[in-house]
């Protein structure tokens, strides 16, 4: 129908309390048409010069509107009375599900791969205990002798021992000295580099 901006704002509104008064006020159809017929004749086309500049459409859209809703809503009324008042039925589909947790290591059930469980279920049920690793430790460590015992307690000792702060400070100081040497002879040829490059920069632009 090109309607204007303000055209398609009432049409909507109209639409919506229409439904409005279906579902909140329960409204009959007897008494939609006769709220339609006073709505429209606000909104519709004019009387008397007076309420010229409140009307919004035309005879020709207003009849259009009133044909939309006659083959849309009022056709089909009881329909949309039974789709907001009748309570239907729920049908709730769905499907119970057995879960077998996972039983300790050394039952009737293999053990799963360790791929298809939680880290949480392992550690609980098939990793072995840990005392069993302590206990082997400590029959290790008692067949031994003593003096692989004695060798193995001296590599396990500081090796800073017997050094004083001195000598660690003056190990640091001819590491550090050699590494910002490094570092200096570096940054000084660069600098070098660039003063060249500015120096040829400055004859170009004196030549120019």
């Amino acid at each position: 129908m090109d309607f204007s901006v303000i055209q398609y704002s009432k049409f909507m509104t109209l639409l919506d309390m229409l439904l409005h008064n279906l579902r909140t006020l329960h409204m009959s159809l007897e008494d939609s048409i006769k709220w339609l017929g006073e709505v429209m004749a606000e909104i519709g086309p004019p009387h008397s010069q007076k309420n010229e500049e409140w009307s919004f459409f035309n005879i020709k859209q207003a009849n259009a509107i009133i044909d939309y809703l006659k083959i849309s809503l009022f056709q089909h009324y009881k329909l949309y009375e039974f789709l907001f008042y009748s309570t239907r039925e729920e049908i709730v589909i769905g499907t119970e599900q057995m879960i077998e947790v996972v039983k300790p290591s050394g039952g009737l059930l293999p053990d799963p791969l360790e791929e298809g469980i939680s880290f949480d279920i392992y550690s609980t049920f098939i990793e072995p205990p840990p005392t069993l690793d302590a206990e082997v430790k400590r029959l290790d460590q008692e067949q031994v002798p003593e003096e692989f015992q004695s060798e193995a307690n001296i590599s396990d000792a500081d090796p800073l021992v017997g050094f004083t702060i001195e000598d660690i400070k003056s190990v640091l100081g001819q590491v550090t000295d050699d590494i910002l040497i490094g570092i200096q002879t570096e940054i000084n040829e660069k600098l070098q580099i660039q003063e060249e490059a500015f120096s040829a920069r400055i004859e170009k632009l004196k030549k120019a």
